[in-house]
C-alpha cells in the first residue's frame, strides 16, 4: 500500500530558508469510500508536497493539491545530492545551453500543466537512472521553482485555481541532454491528468448519492427501487449497488415526501452509482501505481527519450470506462435536476430558476458532444487530447451534480425562504396548496440524513439572504455559493464530505441488520412446523433401527477435496488456524464415510440431521446454509437389500410429511458408464460427461450437447448418440424389459449387464412392498458428485411450488474405502429438508392454517401483581409435567388475549376473592365456559381435562 506524505509549515509562508518541516505518514485505503475525506483542502500557503525523498509518493490529492494551487513543492535535498553525484571530466567544460519553453503544455488548462510538471518533477527525481542521462539538479529546480512561482503570484487570489498562471514563454536554459527528456514527457501529462480524474471521481462518488437523496424528495420520487436491491433472493446485485442503495435508505429514512413519481433517473441510481464507485475505485488503483512507477532515462542516440506508447494505450483503456460512467451519471444527474424545478409550484420562481438552468447549466447534448469527441480522441491515438476532454467531461458533470442540488434545494425549500425575505404573501396557488394539511405536513417532513444536508446548506447561503432581496439576486447569490460548497478545492467541501460520511456511519447502528445471502431465520410458526418434520423424519430412521450420528461442521480440507467432482468449487473454505487447513462440510456422506474408516467400522445403520453448507449462488428453494437428513447403510448385505430399504425410507419420509405428489427418478451408475462407453466416450471423460448429463433437468439437450462439444470435446456423433439414450424414462419394469431385450447393446457390455440385473431384483422389491409407483426409471439421471457407484436416485416434487430435488443419493461402495485401507460398501439418502420446509409452508398458506408456536396447555392467569402467588401455582403445575405459563395482570381482558393468541386451550384465574376463598376459575378458552373449582384438587382436574381430548 503507498504511503502519503504530507508537509506542513504553520503560521508563516514557504521560503527558501524555512526548514524542512518534520514528516507524517498517512495510509490512505483505495477502497473507501470517503478515501479522500481527511485530505480534503487544509490551507494554501502553508501546505507543502515534499518531493524525491526515500520512500515518497505522490497520491492523487497531494497532485491535485499543487495543480489547485493549493500546496507548494519541496525537493528532499538526498534526490539532488543524487543528481550532483554524477562523474564529469574535471577539464570538460559544461555543456552549451539551450532554450526551452513548456510549450507542450499551453494546450492544457493551467490546473493540469501543473499537474504534469510535477509529475515530471518527481520522475526525474525518483529515477536512478536520470544522472546518467545527463540530468542536472538545476532541472529540477527550476520545475519546482516554476511551480511555486505561479503559486506565489496568486497567493493574494481568494480562489487561486480560477488564475492559476504558467510562464509558457520564457525560455530557460537547459542542456541539449536535458531538453530531450523536456521534449517527450508526454506520458508525465497524461500521469498528472490522470491523477487530477482520479480525485476529482473519489469527491464526486462521495457526494452524487447525498444530492440524489435531495433530488427524490424534490421531485416526489418513488424510492422503492432502493429497497429492492439485495433482497437477500440472491438478485445480481453487487456490492456497490448495495451499498449505494443503503446510503440513499439512510439519507431517506422516515421522509414523508417520496411519493409515485416512477423515472429512470432515479429508479438506476443504485446501478449507476454503484458502477462509478466501482470505475472510481479501478481508476485509482491504476493511478496510484502510474504516479510511482518508475522510469528510466537513457541516451538513445539524436532521438532522446521516447515515452512507450504501449502505456498510453494501456492508459486509456483503463480510462474509457471513466468516460462512459460520467457521461450517464451527467444525463441522470441533469434529469432529476429538471424534475426538481418542475415540482416547483410558485411559477414566477419556477420560471427564474429554469431559465438560469438553462443557461448556466451544461445541457445534456453538450455532455454527449464531449463524450463523442473525447473517445473519437482515444479512437484516433490522440491521448493527450482524450485525457484533457476526459477532465472537462468529469468538470462538466461535477457542474451538473451542482445545478442537482441547487434545483432540489430551491424546490424544497426556495418559495418560502424568498417570501419570508420580501414578505410577500403567498399566491392564490399556493393557499390552495397549503390548505391541504396533509400536503403541509408532509412537505415538512423530509429524511433524517436530507434533513442534516439541508441545514448545512442553509448555513452556507444564509449570509446572502441579508443581502439581496431581489429573486433573481438571491438565485445567482445561492448558485454561486452551491457551486461553491460542491467544489473540492473550496475548503467547505472538506466540511460537506465529513457531515455525509457522519450522516452514513451514524446510522450503522440505526439499519436494521440483514441476513447473508443464502441464510435464512425462522420465527415461532415456522419452528413450529420443523419441530414437527424433525419427528417425523426421525420417527421413520429409528423404525429401520439407525442409530444417531454427529460429526464436526468441518472437517480437513484434504477429507473433502476430490470426492465431489466439479461441486468441489462449491466447498467453503477456512483460514488456516493451528496449522491445519479446514473446511465446511458440503454434506454428511463424506464425514460418515470418514468416521467409519477411522473407527475400523464394518457394519453401520445410521442417521444424521444437521447443517451443511454451499458456496453457492442463492435461489429460491437454493441456500448456502441448510439441514441435511441423511439415512445409511454401511456393510456386507445380500444384493441390493439397503439399496432397497433406503428408495424406501425415502417414500416413508416423503409420504408421511404429506407434502402432495412427488416422483423418485431412478438410474444406475454402472448402466450410465455402459452407454458412455457404447456411445463412444473416452473413459476419462465419464465423470465431467455426468456432470453435463446431470444438468438435463434445468436445461435442453441442446444446451447440454453444446457444452459437450465445445467445452468437453466429444463429437458431434458421440453427443448426439448419448442424446438417443438420455431421452429413455418411464416405468421401472417396463424400461428394464426393454433395456434387456434382444440384441440391446446395454446386454453386450460387462458393467451396465450387471446393473440391469441389480436393478431387475430392485424393482422387484419395491414392487412387492408397494412403492414401485412411486419410481421413474431414467436414463438422463447421473447425479453429478463423483463418489457414486451403483443405484442413483433423486425425489423431485410435482406440485406447484417449484424447489427441484427434495431428496437424493445413491450407491458409494469406493468412498469410505478412500479413508482407510478396507473397502465398506455402503448405500445412502439425503432429504433437502429446507425444500421440504418451503413446500410445508406454502401448503399451510394455502390450506389457511394457523400453527401453534407453541405447546402451552395452561395459562395461569393472576389476577393483581403477586408474582409469588403466579410461581406457587405454575410450579405444581409444571412438577406435574403440565405445559403452563403464567401472567401477571390486574385487567383480566390482557389475559384473555394473551391465551387467544398463543392458541392456550386452558386458563386458571385467580384474583384476591379466589385466593381468600380456596377456589380458582377454570376456563375454557374456545369453548368460553368456566368453573370454579377448589384450590388442591387444581392439578387433578386438569390432567383429567386434558387427557379427556382437551389437548394443544
Amino acid at each position: 500500500m503507498n504511503q502519503i506524505f504530507k508537509k506542513k509549515v504553520i503560521e508563516k509562508p514557504v521560503t527558501s530558508e524555512t526548514p524542512a518541516p518534520n514528516r507524517t505518514d498517512y495510509l490512505i485505503h483505495s477502497t473507501v469510500l470517503y478515501q479522500y475525506l481527511d485530505m480534503a483542502v487544509e490551507g494554501r500557503e502553508g501546505t507543502v508536497i515534499t518531493v524525491g525523498g526515500k520512500g515518497a509518493s505522490l497520491s492523487s490529492h497531494s497532485v491535485f493539491a499543487v495543480a489547485n494551487n493549493l500546496a507548494q513543492v519541496r525537493i528532499d535535498s538526498s534526490s539532488l545530492d543524487r543528481l550532483s553525484n554524477q562523474k564529469h571530466n574535471k577539464n570538460q567544460q559544461p555543456p552549451p545551453p539551450a532554450k526551452f519553453t513548456f510549450s507542450l503544455l499551453k494546450n492544457l488548462s493551467p490546473q493540469e500543466a501543473r499537474a504534469s510538471l510535477l509529475l515530471l518533477l518527481n520522475k526525474l527525481l525518483l529515477s536512478s537512472s536520470a544522472s546518467s542521462a545527463g540530468i542536472r539538479p538545476h532541472l529540477p529546480l527550476l520545475i519546482s521553482d516554476t511551480l511555486n512561482n505561479s503559486n506565489n503570484n496568486n497567493n493574494n487570489n481568494p480562489n487561486p485555481s480560477a488564475s492559476q498562471t504558467l510562464d509558457f514563454d520564457h525560455a530557460y536554459d537547459v542542456t541539449n541532454e536535458e531538453l530531450l527528456v523536456l521534449e517527450k514527457s508526454s506520458l508525465f501529462i497524461l500521469d498528472g491528468i490522470c491523477a487530477i480524474l482520479d480525485h476529482q471521481s473519489s469527491a464526486l462518488s462521495s457526494i452524487v448519492d447525498a444530492v440524489a437523496a435531495l433530488s427524490c424528495e424534490a421531485s416526489g420520487a418513488d424510492a422503492s427501487a432502493f429497497s429492492s436491491i439485495d433482497s437477500g433472493d440472491g438478485s445480481s446485485a453487487n456490492k456497490d449497488e448495495i451499498a449505494v442503495a443503503s446510503d440513499l435508505k439512510v439519507f431517506l429514512n422516515g421522509s414523508k415526501l417520496l411519493g409515485k413519481l416512477e423515472c429512470e433517473a432515479v429508479s438506476e441510481i443504485p446501478q449507476l452509482h454503484g458502477t462509478f464507485r466501482e470505475i472510481a475505485r479501478l481508476v485509482h488503483s491504476r493511478t496510484r501505481v502510474e504516479l510511482n512507477s518508475p522510469v528510466v532515462f537513457a541516451k538513445v542516440g539524436n532521438k532522446g527519450v521516447s515515452t512507450s506508447g504501449g502505456t498510453a494505450k494501456a492508459l486509456a483503456t483503463a480510462f474509457l470506462t471513466l468516460s462512459e460512467a460520467l457521461r450517464h451519471l451527467g444525463n441522470c444527474s441533469w434529469t432529476r435536476a429538471k424534475l426538481s424545478i418542475d415540482a416547483i409550484i410558485n411559477v414566477d420562481l419556477r420560471s427564474s430558476l429554469m431559465e438560469m438552468f438553462n443557461r448556466e447549466c451544461p445541457r445534456a447534448d453538450s455532455l454527449g458532444n464531449l463524450f463523442l469527441s473525447s473517445s473519437k480522441a482515444s479512437f484516433g491515438g490522440q491521448y493527450i487530447t482524450f485525457f484533457h476532454e476526459l477532465n472537462g467531461l468529469s468538470e462538466m458533470v461535477r457542474k451538473i451534480v451542482c445545478w442537482e442540488a441547487i434545483t432540489a434545494f430551491v424546490s424544497l425549500e426556495g418559495s418560502e425562504i424568498i417570501d419570508k425575505v420580501q414578505g410577500n404573501a403567498p399566491s392564490s396557488v399556493e393557499m390552495n396548496v397549503k390548505s391541504d394539511k396533509k400536503s403541509e405536513k408532509r412537505k415538512k417532513v423530509l429524511g433524517k440524513g436530507t434533513t442534516v444536508l439541508m441545514q448545512i446548506i442553509r448555513e452556507k447561503l444564509r449570509s446572502g439572504v441579508g443581502e439581496a432581496v431581489d429573486r433573481s439576486d438571491l438565485l445567482e447569490k445561492w448558485v454561486q455559493d452551491l457551486l461553491s460548497l460542491l467544489d473540492p478545492t473550496h475548503s467547505d467541501f472538506g466540511t460537506l464530505l465529513k457531515k455525509v460520511k457522519e450522516i452514513v456511519e451514524s446510522n450503522e447502528s440505526r439499519r436494521l441488520p440483514k441476513l447473508p445471502k443464502g441464510t435464512r431465520d425462522f420465527a415461532k410458526e415456522q419452528m413450529a412446523i420443523r419441530e414437527k418434520a424433525f419427528s417425523i423424519i426421525m420417527e421413520v430412521f429409528k423404525r429401520h433401527g439407525a442409530m444417531a450420528l454427529d460429526t464436526p461442521a468441518f472437517e480437513l480440507r484434504e477429507t473433502l477435496m476430490g470426492k465431489y467432482g466439479e461441486d468441489s468449487k462449491l466447498i467453503y473454505d477456512l483460514a488456516d488456524q493451528g496449522g491445519e487447513l479446514c473446511s465446511l462440510r458440503y454434506d454428511l456422506t463424506v464425514p460418515f464415510a470418514r468416521y467409519v474408516a477411522m473407527n475400523g467400522i464394518t457394519s453401520f445403520k445410521r442417521y444424521q440431521i444437521a447443517k451443511v453448507y454451499r458456496r453457492d449462488n442463492p435461489s429460491k428453494g437454493r441456500y448456502r446454509e441448510f439441514y441435511q437428513c441423511d439415512f445409511d447403510i454401511a456393510g456386507q448385505y445380500e444384493t441390493m437389500g439397503p439399496d432397497f430399504e433406503v428408495v424406501k425410507v425415502m417414500t416413508e419420509l416423503l409420504d408421511e410429511l404429506n407434502i402432495g405428489d412427488y416422483e423418485i427418478k431412478l438410474n444406475h451408475r454402472k448402466l450410465l458408464d455402459g452407454m458412455l462407453d457404447i456411445c463412444g466416450v473416452p473413459s476419462d471423460k465419464y465423470r465431467t460427461i455426468c456432470s453435463s448429463i446431470d444438468k438435463l433437468d434445468k436445461q435442453s439437450f441442446e444446451q447440454i450437447r453444446k457444452e459437450m462439444v465445445e467445452e468437453k470435446g466429444l463429437t458431434v456423433l458421440i453427443a448426439d448418440k448419448i442424446g438417443t439414450f438420455v431421452k429413455e424414462r418411464g416405468s421401472p419394469l417396463e424400461l428394464l424389459s426393454k433395456l434387456k431385450q434382444e440384441g440391446s447393446q446395454f446386454l453386450k457390455n460387462e458393467g451396465s449387464h450387471m446393473a440391469l440385473n441389480e436393478l431387475e431384483v430392485l424393482f422387484k422389491a419395491l414392487e412387492k412392498s408397494k412403492c414401485i409407483g412411486k419410481v421413474v426409471f431414467d436414463l438422463s439421471l447421473a447425479r453429478g458428485l463423483d463418489y457414486y457407484t451403483g443405484v442413483i436416485f433423486e425425489a423431485v416434487f410435482k406440485g406447484a411450488t417449484q424447489v427441484g430435488s427434495i431428496a437424493a443419493g445413491g450407491r458409494y461402495d469406493t468412498l469410505i474405502g478412500m479413508f482407510g485401507t478396507k473397502q465398506v460398501p455402503a448405500v445412502g439418502v439425503s432429504l433437502g429438508i429446507e425444500r421440504v420446509f418451503t413446500i410445508m409452508e406454502q401448503l399451510h398458506k394455502e390450506q389457511n392454517q394457523v400453527t401453534r408456536a407453541t405447546e402451552t396447555q395452561v395459562l395461569v392467569a393472576i389476577l393483581g401483581d403477586d408474582l409469588s402467588l403466579a410461581a406457587e401455582l405454575v410450579s405444581e403445575l409444571w412438577r406435574a409435567r403440565v405445559k403452563a405459563e403464567y401472567m401477571v395482570s390486574k385487567r383480566v381482558k390482557k389475559h384473555i388475549e394473551r391465551a387467544i393468541a398463543s392458541r392456550i386451550p386452558l386458563m386458571v384465574i385467580v384474583g384476591e376473592r379466589e385466593v381468600n376463598e380456596g377456589v380458582v376459575k377454570l376456563k375454557d378458552v374456545e369453548a368460553a365456559t368456566e368453573d370454579e373449582i377448589r384450590r388442591e384438587i387444581l392439578v387433578e382436574e386438569l390432567q383429567r381435562r386434558l387427557s379427556g381430548g382437551i389437548s394443544p
